[in-house]
This record gives structure tokens, sequence and C-alpha cells, in this order.
């Protein structure tokens, strides 16, 4: 296939629209069902990208959950606890690698992976495609389709769900090219790998970095790599539990990310996972009810009335005493920023959510203050030298 016609572009206005190899070459995808938008394939590209690499860094299985061009998670395929398998609402099935990392991606943030699109670092799998088709999604990449998979999948969104396989030896021009009012960019492709050797260069007293927070700060850093900029991602456990993308200032990243890692956290306390739902509440309906009440003030909790449309019982609020006491505990972090921290500030806010470890450029006139702060509280914080904008 030469080039694939778009229904439109960004928006219905903006016609006509495709995509095509500049050289003439065929496209490395094919679309074995649906028809994919503007919007979707930036998503897919980029989401691809994402977990290519994710692969080829830490060898499991990769999996991230994408929402207008940025990852709302990433993750790979390492065992999940009884707590967060409810949390994430995959108790009731088995789970192969593969389904795993797609259950934690789907499951950090699952407000703002409503209607996500999905990449797969594998081959997908049954295990994978049944819970891709109990999520509401707008399609999913991979490098193929294990043929029950497919089938599966094809009876999403009445048979009209995006599935896109890649070619996975694919490999893009070393330069890359994009037009802005009428003006061509040209810019060398971001192929800066990122592995281990990258947070060598400890600045803080405490040099302890462990295995599990190298892979967590891996995550971090490549799941930023294709997130609009600036931002910064909380990781944990194999997995990304909070991007905060696109903010002008670094420390509403850090707070946008620091709270929906607050969230992820939350959503494992047992007062949200012994929530009294009616049988009858669909998923999205309880992510929101759940959001709510994490939330929400103690006091507007159900104030109204309005628990009895969701629960068989009227829920104790979650005070703010029980969320302090509960995120007071969480320690061992990873918290990876796609460019140097300029005040301290960001340093406290990611000390509430629970961070212990930093991965960042530095570089700035104030990197002494941020280390100060950083030695403070006991972290581990490495100098990476590289920026990872995105844009």
């Amino acid at each position: 296939m030469k080039e694939f016609e778009l229904k439109y572009g960004c928006n219905p206005n903006q016609k006509p629209a495709k995509i095509y190899m500049r050289d003439g070459s065929d496209l490395p995808i094919d679309i074995l069902s649906g028809r994919p938008g503007f919007i979707n394939f930036l998503d897919a590209f980029n989401s691809w990208q994402l977990v290519k690499e994710l692969k080829e860094a830490l060898g499991l299985p990769a999996v991230t959950s994408f929402k207008h061009v940025s990852p709302t998670s990433a993750a790979v395929g390492i065992p999940m606890s009884d707590t967060l398998k409810k949390a994430c609402f995959v108790e009731d099935v088995e789970l192969t690698p593969l389904a795993t990392a797609y259950a934690r991606a789907r499951g950090t943030d699952r407000m703002c992976s409503f209607g996500d699109w999905v990449a797969l670092s594998d081959v997908c799998d049954v295990a994978t495609a049944n819970l891709i088709k109990r999520e509401v999604s707008d399609g999913v990449i991979a490098p193929g389709f294990e043929p029950e998979a497919l089938e599966i999948l094809k009876t999403k969104r009445g048979g009209n769900y995006n599935i896109v396989k890649i070619d996975p030896d694919y490999v893009p021009e070393v330069q890359e090219t994009k037009q802005v009012f009428g003006i061509t960019f040209e810019q060398g492709r971001n192929n800066f790998r990122i592995d281990e050797s990258l947070l060598e260069n400890i600045v803080t007293a405490n040099k302890e970095l462990p295995d599990s927070a190298k892979r967590d700060l891996i995550i971090s850093l490549i799941t930023l790599k294709y997130t609009q900029s600036n931002s910064v991602c909380f990781a944990v456990d194999g997995q990304a539990i909070g991007v905060g993308a696109g903010q002008q200032s670094r420390v509403h990243c850090v707070r946008l990310a620091g709270s929906k890692a607050d969230t992820w956290f939350l959503r494992q306390c047992d007062k949200v996972l012994s929530l009294p739902f009616k049988e009858d509440i669909g998923r999205p309906e309880r992510d929101n009810v759940i959001d709510g009440y994490i939330n929400q003030n103690e006091e507007d909790v159900c104030a109204d009335g309005n628990w009895q449309k969701y629960f068989t019982s009227q829920p104790a609020p979650l005070t703010e005493a029980d969320k302090r006491e509960f995120l007071s505990k969480q320690t061992g972090v990873a918290l990876g920023s796609d460019a140097f921290f300029p005040f301290a500030d960001n340093i406290e806010r990611a000390k509430k959510s629970g961070v212990s470890y930093i991965a960042e450029p530095g570089g700035s006139i104030r990197d002494d203050l941020v280390i100060a702060k950083a030695d403070e509280y006991g972290m581990t914080m490495a100098f990476t030298g590289m920026r990872l904008f995105h844009h």
C-alpha cells in the first residue's frame, strides 16, 4: 500500500488528508480492520516507538495507552499483586506477560485512557485481546496478531475497531521533516539510546540505586521521549503511574503527574477497593465515580444522595486524613524529567508522592539547590545530561 486516504485531518474541515511515504515506497503497515484517522495514526506511530524501545531496553513485553499524542501510561509485563489486579479490574482473568503489561498500562489512569490507542510490543495474544475487547478504545497497533486474537478484536465497535499491523523491522529515515504554517522543518530523528548507562552520574549523597529503580527510571525516561513536552513521569513497579504532559511550567508538570500517581495509589486502598458498587454499573461510569470519590472533598462525597445511583449502600468518605496516612507510606517511586528542574519546589512536590529516585538532565544554574533538597529527603538523583523534548 503506497498511501492511505484519511477521512480528514485533525478536524473535519481539514481535507483532503492522507498518509504516505515521501520516497514513494510502501507504507510499513497493514490495516486489518477499521479506518484509522489522522490523530489515530499520530498516536499509533508514537506509541509503537515507545513500546519497541521499552522491549529493547528491558527485554520484557511492553504496552502503552495513548491519548492525543501522549501516553497515559506505559508498562512492562511483570507480575501484579492481587491488590493491583483488583484495582485494575483484572482479578477475574488469567494473564499472560503481554496481557499483564496491558492491564497495568490501561489500569493506571483509566479516565484518561477512555477511548485510547493501544500499542503492543509483541504479537497480540488471546488473553490481551480479551482485555482490550472489554475496554472503550479507538484502536491497536502491534507487530502481529494471533488468528483467534484478531477475530476477537474484529468484533469490537460493530466490526469497525481500528487494528493496525506494523512491520517490526521497519527503520525510518535518519532525517525527519514536518510543516508548520507552510514552512518545512527538518531535524535528525531522536535515536538517543536510553539504558542503565544514562544513570551512572549520581549527584546526591545517597548513591543507592537498586535494579528495580533503574528499571522504573528507564520506563519513565522512554515514556518521556514520546510525551509532549514539558513533561515528567512517575514510575514504580514496572509501570508509569503519573504522566504530566505539555505544561509550560515544570512544577505544574510535577503537580499534575503527582496527582495522577496519588490517585493510582489511592485506587488500591481498602476504602476504594470495597466500594459497594451495584452490579449494573459499567466500567467507564465506575471509573468516573472512583475518581470523584478519591478527589472530592470529604464533605461533598455522596452528600446529595446520588450514592443511590451507584452503590448498594452509602460508602464512608475517604477523608483527607485517610489520604495523607495512606500516601505517606508510599516510597520507592522513580521520577524522570525531560529537562532540568529549575527550582527545588519540584522535589518538594515529588516527595509527597513517594519519590525516592530521580533522573533529570541537570544543567540548571540552581542545580545545587535541587541537589540539596534531594539530599534533605535522602533521595538518589542521577543527572543524565540529555534533554528529551518531544513536539
